[in-house]
């Protein structure tokens, strides 16, 4: 018992201890109150009339009487402030708001808060900022500053030139520069190309010539030679390209004619032509070790030059009585006799003839006929293949097998049969006639045969014995052979007749 009245008298010591210590925390802090008031109006001294008008005025609100005096304390969370301090608290408020718009003016682009003048807030009516997530990639500032708009108005960053639409104006030149210089003011700045020199002249001119022998177009062999700044070495031009044509073919040498008419002028000069032509009359002994026929293909060349009226007509006779090479009287009289046969000295468009493809359909069927009416007479097959070959239109020989089958077809002698089916083997046997075209050949002969038959009634039997002699001698195939058509024949003894011949005959 005794010992419960000692913890009960603990607790109340305890309890009397703490609320000694609670009344001398309120004593203090009620003294330090009443200092700081007393310092106030020390530092701030009140008159009589101002007690009176704030005090004495008897209006109340809410109980509670009106102060109207702006330096008079107010209190905030429970501390007393002054006016001042008022004022430096609200400043700090408006520049804590300021702060934030910035912060968030990156992300609304300026259609967010702001402020107003009495630092009042003013709600925005756009949406609400986007997730920051889609913001990794966005170049615009996040520094707060501007209004998130491109850099110098879309003008800047790499790559870019100035706004679009944006005209700039001639850069005015500034006399005062330190690195100005006079007399580069009316500097006009062009690209040279060096002369061409007399060791790189065939081999950067050849390859063009031996190209326009493919292609056959004169206007970029004149862009080539244009490109190049040749110099005197423009009349080495048509001496190279003739001498490259002489060991060509009759279509490539009439190419070169063309060419040197088309270049006549843009390129060259006739001073040009007649200096290459000079050359070439005293490089023949030189190039009839190459090409033995080179003084009548040169005598050919010059007379095309005259005729094309890039040569004086007067260049011949020029040449009469002071020539003592052989080659080159020979050049010369071969062109003179030529020119004699042409006709008021006009372009001569056959002196060389039209190779290839470039000749017409209609032209081409007609030498084919000329040239085997030929072999027909002579019976020359060596003659025929040359001629063949000289109208480079390997192509085109299946035209060729096919006119030599109707002509057969068409004789009435046993001659041309022999002499075609010899020539066919000839022509086989060189490869000069390929298998293509000469199946190509027999077979345009199939499909046609039947409108053959309606001139030549004994079409069918001369071509299954010539289709059967083509496979002995090895010019066509057993498929080939077996493709012939042959005409159904009539049946001397029907079934429906008992038996009985018919005395009609086929």
């Amino acid at each position: 018992m005794s010992h419960l009245l000692l913890h009960g008298a603990g607790i109340s010591l305890s309890l009397s201890l703490s609320l000694l210590v609670f009344l001398q925390t309120l004593i203090s802090l009620h003294t330090n109150m009443a200092a700081d008031c007393e310092a106030w109006l020390n530092a701030n001294p009140v008159e009589a009339g101002d007690l009176s008008d704030s005090f004495l005025s008897g209006e109340e609100d809410n109980g509670r009487p009106a102060v109207s005096n702006k330096n008079i304390s107010t209190e905030i969370n429970g501390n007393w402030l002054s006016s001042s301090s008022n004022s430096i608290h609200e400043a700090r408020l408006k520049a804590k708001a300021k702060r934030r718009l910035r912060k968030n003016s990156s992300r609304d682009s300026g259609r967010g808060d702001s402020l107003s003048d009495n630092g009042d807030v003013v709600r925005g009516t756009s949406a609400a900022p986007t997730s920051p997530k889609s913001k990794l990639l966005d170049r615009k500032s996040r520094l707060g500053k501007g209004r998130g708009l491109p850099k110098k108005g879309g003008a800047g960053g790499k790559g870019v030139w100035g706004r679009s639409g944006e005209v700039y104006e001639q850069e005015q030149v500034d006399e005062k520069d330190p690195n100005y210089d006079e007399a580069q003011e009316n500097c006009v700045y062009e690209t040279v190309v060096l002369p061409l020199q007399e060791r790189d002249f065939e081999k950067t001119v050849a390859p063009i010539v031996q190209e326009y022998f493919e292609h056959g177009d004169t206007n970029e062999v004149a862009e080539l030679l244009a490109e190049l700044n040749l110099g005197p070495m423009c009349s080495e031009v048509p001496s190279l390209a003739v001498s490259l044509a002489l060991e060509a073919k009759a279509s490539q040498r009439e190419l070169t004619s063309r060419l040197l008419a088309d270049l006549c002028g843009p390129v060259l000069s006739h001073g040009d032509v007649e200096n290459s032509f000079d050359k070439l009359l005293r490089e023949l002994p030189d190039l009839v070790l190459d090409t033995p026929g080179a003084p009548q293909l040169v005598g050919r060349f010059i007379a095309r030059a005259v005729s094309d009226q890039i040569l004086s007509k007067g260049y011949i006779e020029g040449y009469k009585g002071k020539v003592d090479c052989e080659y080159t009287r020979a050049a010369l009289d071969r062109a003179a006799v030529l020119l004699k046969m042409s006709t008021g000295g006009l372009r001569i468009d056959n002196k060389w003839g039209i190779g290839g493809g470039q000749r017409p359909v209609t032209q081409l069927i007609k030498e084919m006929n000329l040239l085997l009416k030929e072999y027909i007479l002579s019976g020359d097959s060596k003659e025929a293949e040359r001629c063949l070959r000289d109208l480079e239109v390997p192509h085109f020989h299946h035209e060729f097998v096919y006119e030599a089958i109707v002509m057969v077809l068409e004789s009435k002698g046993e001659k041309t049969f022999k002499m075609v089916l010899q020539l066919m083997k000839s022509l086989s046997a060189s490869s000069i006639i390929t298998v293509d075209q000469m199946r190509r050949g027999y077979e345009r002969i199939y499909m046609d045969i039947a409108e053959i038959n309606i001139d030549v009634p004994r079409a069918y039997f001369i071509l299954e014995q010539f289709v059967d002699m083509s496979l002995s001698v090895g010019v066509i195939d057993v498929k080939l052979r077996d493709l012939c058509p042959c005409r159904g024949r009539k049946r001397f003894v029907s079934e429906g007749d008992g038996g009985v011949v018919k005395l009609e005959s086929y």
